[in-house]
């Protein structure tokens, strides 16, 4: 007998008797005696009548986590992603068998009681005497689906789901008072529903229709007998019943299932029989969740649908918020990716770049206009194997990208040029252009302290023989660094990180643009889906517009959720816009992204290498789709693109226009193959101060179609500029200050262009065929 308690006449379980009204508690008080521990201790929870009334009777129902559907923007799956893997499915669609068999195992008089079994505690105190312990419970089907419910509630919450599965007198309570309402409001039919939807049949099954089709590969509704019996008897101990791993343990708790449904009638003897005698034979669908199960080679761009809802406000105030909305599920998610897109981005990447190579590529696609990015894809493949990764090599760090994303080479000179024409100089301005130049100084920046070269560093051009004077279009034409120098020395440096902001050129890493004019030659990491929605800007006409992913969420019940929209502002005048366009149809047209020219329509763009070839860019536009193209080093060690063998093929050099370019090419040309062909609004560029110029304004550029196929290896192309070469047997980059150790044409050991700033290796751009 227990023992009595300091200044009471009774034990602890008469006492709760005694409180809450033997007629109608009994049963809960004897449970638990059945409790280890927890009888003796009386009641944990609300001790009086009073106090059990005041527990609150209003069971909040979570919404069960589901599976969430990603889909492609023709409405073509994409991947599947979940916290729990579950279906909820009306009792219409669950077999009568398992119905049956469920009630059988777990609560034979589901339907005869109420909310509490007085009958069956009574009956599992007495076993339990006989057994000396906690060999049989006594919960009914609605306590444990009500104990189901908290569990769900508490989600990934360690404490609290140790709260919720507590062997307690004071969790029984609580539970009971719960189990009362939910009787009244709900039904039998209604919580067997319930129950079998939010319970665990192991294997990361949650609810009966994930489980028929995680053992068996079919829809709950098609469950025989025997199947049915295997699953009920899942639910006691989904590991040690486990069918998968132990067929035999799996049968015999089968069988017990079978003969207590003989045994309340279910089914006859006959039938159990016959059931008892078939094999365990399973049909397993192995788990998929994830950006892992992308199809299309989209597990990035699932990835990123995944931060752009864990990051946008639309969703929730708080991170919190909607990390918990995300995994509760049950979502379908229509996304901007265009299959045909997609295809084109795969198809390309797999022709140029190996998935074991040395170096990685990253494609992105965005549609001008609407910010709707289209495609993302790279030569690693989302994963966890050898030659697989799970950084996003599209996107900026706070997104899944890499830590600092990747120097843009020259691909950063029309930022440049349109800050420029924005403040009013012309696109024939002229400057010497030399092909070797210190850093002028001073140059302004947006506060009072002007940017000076006190270590007198330097920069050159790509070839000797680059010296101008030069205009614009030659300039952008050529890639010459010193003439975009020249450029922002006399604009400042403000007016370029100002556009650069309105263009939503941010560094992948989160931080600013550094206030020095070396910025002109693409010294900060950037990642491809930034520079290709830049770029859309232009074929915009000067209207940017912030990228999105998402084109409609509807919950579990079909209800709209709000996505994000892109916001489009106007961030240059149309005539900038267009004189851009204008000089970057001269790149692919006669500079040094001509291995990127399209066939069937006009386009425009910009190559870029980093020094020592570390990276290298074609980021290009047509009026209706802009894209980004990267190559090199993935990984924290950077790897020279030279002397290289890059998907099958030998590079003595890598340069913009001679891989990346042809890349882009063909992705670019199979996304919009059978669409239609716009053109750009160019305007007429002066032809100024080149040698050999003749000094009259160029008509505006038509980017003909030229007899070029999209690029494929084995056809690298050089780096698009015509008769390049390394003059003098030394490396020529963009500044003899780069952290390469390149040596000058004096032999002088280089110092750093950016005085306070540490460089890594190779983050100086402006080579090119940049």
């Amino acid at each position: 007998m227990g023992k009595k308690r300091s200044g009471a006449g009774l034990t602890g379980p008469q006492q709760a008797a005694k409180f809450l009204g033997l007629s109608v508690l009994a049963g809960v008080v004897l449970a638990g005696i059945a409790i280890p521990g927890a009888g003796a201790l009386g009641l944990a929870a609300k001790g009086t009548v009073e106090g059990f009334d005041e527990i609150p009777a209003n069971l909040k129902t979570p919404p069960l986590s589901q599976r969430t559907t990603i889909l492609d923007a023709e409405g073509g799956p994409i991947a599947t992603v979940y916290s729990r893997d579950r279906q909820v499915v009306p009792l219409t669609a669950i077999s009568p068998y398992m119905q049956k068999a469920i009630v059988a195992i777990e609560d034979s008089r589901f339907y005869e009681h109420g909310a509490v079994d007085l009958k069956g505690i009574l009956r599992a105190v007495n076993r339990n005497a006989q057994e000396g312990g906690a060999a049989q419970g006594a919960s009914t089907l609605t306590q444990q689906y009500v104990k189901n419910v908290f569990v769900e509630e508490a989600g990934d919450d360690e404490t609290k789901v140790r709260e919720a599965q507590e062997k307690s007198l004071g969790r029984k309570i609580r539970e009971l008072k719960f189990s009362i309402q939910v009787e009244e409001e709900l039904g039998k039919k209604k919580i067997l529903e319930n129950y079998l939807n939010i319970t665990y049949f192991g294997q990361q099954a949650y609810g009966i229709e994930s489980a028929s089709q995680r053992y068996f590969s079919k829809p709950a509704k098609d469950l025989t007998l025997d199947e049915s019996a295997l699953l009920a008897g899942l639910v006691q101990s989904p590991s040690r019943y486990d069918p998968v791993n132990d067929s035999q343990e799996a049968m015999k708790r089968r069988n017990v299932v079978l003969q207590r449904m003989a045994d309340v009638k279910d089914i006859s003897q006959a039938e159990a029989d016959e059931a008892k005698k078939k094999p365990v034979q399973l049909k397993v669908t192995r788990p998929k969740n994830g950006c892992i199960t992308a199809v299309k080679g989209a597990g990035f761009f699932c990835d990123y649908v995944r931060n752009t809802f864990l990051t946008d406000p639309v969703f929730g105030k708080t991170r919190e918020e909607r990390a918990k909305l995300w995994n509760r599920g049950g979502l379908t998610v229509r996304t901007t990716l265009d299959p045909q897109s997609q295809d084109s981005v795969n198809e390309s990447i797999k022709d140029h770049v190996s998935q074991d190579d040395k170096v990685a590529t990253a494609v992105t696609l965005v549609q001008p206009g609407t910010g709707r990015v289209v495609a993302m894809g790279q030569s690693k493949p989302y994963g966890f194997s050898k030659n697989e990764t799970q950084i996003n090599f599209s996107v900026d760090k706070r997104m899944g990208g890499s830590s600092f994303g990747f120097p843009t080479g020259s691909t950063f000179k029309p930022f440049v040029a349109a800050a420029a024409l924005e403040e009013g100089i012309s696109p024939g301005r002229v400057y010497p252009s030399p092909y070797q130049m210190e850093y002028p100084s001073p140059v302004r920046t947006c506060g009072d302290k002007p940017w000076v070269n006190t270590a007198h560093e330097r920069l050159e051009n790509e070839q000797a023989s680059e010296v101008g004077p030069y205009g614009m279009n030659q300039a952008m034409a050529k890639s010459v660094n010193t003439y975009f120098v020249e450029m922002i020395t006399e604009t400042g440096v403000c007016p370029v990180t100002e556009m650069t902001t309105k263009l939503g050129v941010i560094p992948a890493d989160g931080t600013k643009l550094p206030e020095v004019p070396a910025i002109a030659l693409g010294t900060e990491g950037m990642s491809p889906l930034t520079m290709a929605n830049a770029y859309a800007t232009f074929a915009n006409r000067g209207t940017y517009c912030t990228p999105v992913s998402i084109e409609s969420i509807t919950d579990a019940h079909g209800k709209a959720l709000s996505v994000p929209k892109s916001k489009c502002e106007r961030v240059m005048s149309e005539r900038t816009a267009d004189t851009i366009n204008s000089l970057l149809l001269g790149v692919v047209d006669s500079g040094t992204g001509t291995a990127a020219g399209l066939t069937d329509r006009q386009n425009a763009g910009k190559t870029g290498t980093t020094d020592s070839r570390y990276n290298a860019w074609f980021v290009g536009y047509t009026p209706n789709m802009s894209g980004a193209t990267w190559v090199g080093s993935g990984g924290s060690k950077q790897v020279s693109m030279e002397n290289i063998t890059i998907g099958g093929q030998y590079y003595d050099k890598v340069y913009g226009g001679g891989l990346p370019g042809p890349i882009w090419k063909q992705a670019v040309s199979g996304a919009l193959a059978g669409r239609e062909a716009p053109s750009f609004v160019t305007v007429g560029l002066p032809d100024t101060g080149n040698p050999g110029g003749t000094g009259k304004p160029t008509p505006p550029t038509t980017n003909p179609v030229k007899p070029n196929k999209p690029g494929k290896p084995g056809k690298p192309g050089g780096d698009g500029k015509p008769g390049a070469t390394t003059t003098g047997g030394t490396t020529t980059g963009a500044t003899t200050g780069a952290a390469t150790g390149a040596a000058t044409g004096g032999g002088t050991t280089p110092t750093n262009p950016i005085p306070g700033i540490t460089l890594e290796p190779g983050v100086i751009g402006g080579r090119d065929g940049q």
